[in-house]
């Protein structure tokens, strides 16, 4: 888009707008944006280039796609109708539901084994592999009677055990943030993140509570509740590199702190903010510098590999196709999960949709579903990718395309 071209948009954007008696601040906060960013964008500064962004700025203008931006592909079909989002957390969502221990608390003894707890630390581990898995549906069937377990035994077990026990409860309780934040139940994942924090506290684990921070600020911006997100994340980041600058760091205190500069990366893309996103990118790669090595420190797989995945999908945020297909190619992601491989996939399948080169976007996203097809077939960021080929491609859609759009519900 030139610069003519933008001055253009702008001026057609801020007469939508003033026709609708609608404020710029009005504007950006039904959109999940930045007044700033709005400004930016009228006045032919900030490029509007995502499909999703002008489909989102219709929306919240009240008018079709086409008026926003006449050159935006037409609907051939009718446009797929939003579909519900695939759920298999029911279970684990239920475990959040009330209190999972009323019984001990109106009876109070202690009844705790011992040598239970090697069977718990590892049902604990299988969880977060079920997490980075993607595998949902067999993770919300853990779950179920795994939570009420730690929670019982962190009420009924000798003092010298309970610290442990609130630390697994915090882990268990990350995980299932985790898991709850892909699967776009914002919602639950923010009960499990603050649960998460208060058992990582009564653990005496500080860094956990970080950990647990950390999750909370992903349900944030999943909720579009950008200022909390940059609140949390920033006060976190603040008290983390003070402790950093007047004491030697441990590696878990490295990862921790880079991977906060990463998510204050991803607010701020997310709100439209290229400069502040960029500089916590540096942020963060000096961490990872100091780092010196890809860690796994609290499931957050953060290191040099990692900053440079968050890189890539912070540059398809900010509609920087280009950036983030240079970045991409030379990554060797071999050391890292599978989600975390197929993430990367998936992004670099968004940026050849920015670009219009469909066919390498198919291509880049049924690799990642070969990866982790869970993770593909539920997340939001591939679906609307998927919807956005299919609606470009019209009734020419191969039948490649369609049967994904059929595997991850993006068919209307």
């Amino acid at each position: 888009m030139s610069s003519e071209e933008r001055r253009a948009f702008g001026a057609r954007v801020a007469g939508l707008r003033k026709q609708r008696g609608m404020t710029q601040g009005e504007l950006a906060a039904a959109i999940g944006r930045t007044a700033s960013w709005l400004s930016q964008v009228e006045r032919g500064i900030q490029p509007v280039n995502r499909l999703d962004v002008l489909r989102l700025l219709a929306d919240g203008l009240g008018v079709p796609l086409q008026v926003l931006e006449p050159d935006a592909p037409p609907p051939a079909e009718a446009e797929p109708a939003p579909q519900p989002e695939t759920n298999d957390l029911d279970q684990a969502r239920l475990v959040l539901s009330g209190h999972p221990a009323l019984d001990v608390l109106l009876s109070p003894r202690e009844d705790f084994r011992a040598d239970t707890l090697d069977d718990l630390r590892a049902s604990v581990a299988k969880i977060w592999e079920l997490t980075h898995g993607d595998h949902f549906a067999e993770l919300s069937t853990a779950v179920g009677p795994l939570v009420p377990r730690l929670e019982r035994a962190s009420r009924t077990a000798p003092a010298k055990y309970v610290p442990e026990l609130h630390a697994l409860l915090a882990r268990t309780y990350q995980a299932l943030a985790a898991a709850f934040v892909r699967q776009n139940e914002a919602d639950a994942a923010w009960v499990a993140a603050d649960r998460a924090i208060r058992e990582a506290e009564l653990s005496g684990d500080p860094l956990g509570v970080f950990a647990g921070i950390y999750r909370l600020c992903h349900a944030f911006v999943r909720l579009k509740h950008l200022d909390q997100a940059e609140h949390a994340a920033a006060t976190a980041v603040s008290a983390l590199q003070h402790h950093v600058e007047v004491n030697e760091p441990t590696p878990q205190h490295l990862s921790m702190l880079g991977s906060l500069h990463l998510l204050l990366a991803l607010v701020h893309a997310r709100s439209g903010d290229r400069p502040s996103a960029r500089r916590q990118i540096d942020a963060a790669r000096a961490v990872a510098q100091q780092l010196g090595e890809d860690r796994n420190d609290f499931n957050l797989e953060f290191g040099p590999t990692n900053v440079e995945i968050q890189a890539v999908s912070t540059a398809v945020d900010l509609g920087d196709a280009g950036e983030a297909l240079d970045i991409a190619k030379d990554l060797n992601t071999a050391g890292l999960s599978s989600e975390r491989q197929a993430r990367l996939l998936m992004d670099v399948g968004r940026a050849h949709a920015q670009r219009r080169q469909y066919v390498d976007a198919l291509d880049s996203l049924l690799r990642a579903e070969e990866l982790a097809p869970e993770m593909i077939h539920t997340h939001v960021a591939s679906r609307s990718v998927v919807r956005d080929l299919v609606l470009v491609a019209g009734r020419s859609a191969s039948d490649e395309l369609r049967a994904l759009a059929e595997r991850t519900d993006s068919l209307g």
